[in-house]
């Protein structure tokens, strides 16, 4: 079974505001099995646009992955990183076929 996956980019403005956002996402993210891949770190934006700070999390399929985030846990931390940080998120079904 393909594995799920958050791929997020964002923008704080407010670093103070967002690590409430952080000291409480853990929990949430433990419930549900995730597992930071990236998390901040160096990044050259190669192409595109870019945001300052990019998260990738990695949960044990597709439909965990939606799950966490439509969960009321975290509805109510997006609440609490808003006002403190511009978001792209988008949850993605990984690949598990035969590679090249």
């Amino acid at each position: 079974m393909a594995k799920g996956y958050w791929v997020a980019r964002l923008d704080v403005h407010n670093m103070d505001g967002y690590k409430e956002y952080v000291a409480q996402n853990g929990a949430v993210f433990a419930k549900y099995g995730a597992k930071f891949l990236v998390r901040g770190g160096r990044f050259v934006a190669k192409e595109g646009s870019s945001r300052s700070r990019n998260v990738v999390l990695e949960f044990k399929d597709y439909e965990t992955a939606l799950a966490c985030y439509n969960s009321p846990e975290y509805a109510r931390l997006v609440e609490i990183r808003g006002p403190h940080a511009e978001a792209d998120l988008v949850i993605i079904e990984g690949f598990d076929g035969p590679q090249p």
